[in-house]
């Protein structure tokens, strides 16, 4: 039992102390995650979202707020998460993890408005997911957010100028 002891409080918490001091453990973008890496940071963001994401949308999803939303996505977001129709920028290439391209495909439109509010304004830890919350309004944040929620049927106008080529920073 005293072994169990010794091994269980002193011998592993070493041990990983060494794997990350002496630079065994993946830092750069392309190397793999640490062991439960993706589960533990799930969790944790799914129990904090449920726990603080706004029930009540904010701004209404209309053709005026969504090309706002679309100029706010355009200006700050596409650079990560790509424009419609786009290849992925060299910027998207080089994360890790990879951000998802929003306007590819399922995207966050299956998503609850105030879950993307929430992951805009405070971004998220360990991804390179900027918190907006300060850097732009709580009316843009929110626009952006109704932008993204109705992805799949925008008015034509924002479809459009969501097609356009994303800016490369």
């Amino acid at each position: 039992m005293l072994i169990g002891f010794v091994i269980g409080v002193v011998l592993l918490p070493a041990c990983a102390f060494f794997y990350i001091r002496f630079g065994y453990a993946p830092v750069a973008t392309a190397g793999p995650p640490l062991p439960l890496e993706k589960r533990v940071a799930s969790m944790a963001l799914k129990a904090r979202i449920k726990r603080e994401a706004p029930k009540e949308d904010s701004v209404s999803p209309t053709e005026e707020n969504l090309m706002s939303g679309a100029k706010v996505y355009h200006e700050y977001c596409a650079v990560c998460h790509g424009m419609s129709g786009q290849p992925k920028t060299p910027t998207a290439k080089g994360m890790y993890p990879p951000p998802p391209q929003l306007l590819h495909g399922k995207g966050v439109t299956d998503d609850p408005v105030g879950e993307t509010y929430w992951k805009v304004a405070n971004g998220i830890r360990l991804t390179g997911m900027p918190a907006y919350k300060g850097s732009v309004s709580d009316l843009q944040l929110w626009q952006v957010s109704q932008v993204l929620a109705n992805a799949n049927h925008l008015p034509s106008a924002v479809s459009q100028f969501l097609g356009s080529e994303a800016p490369v920073k």
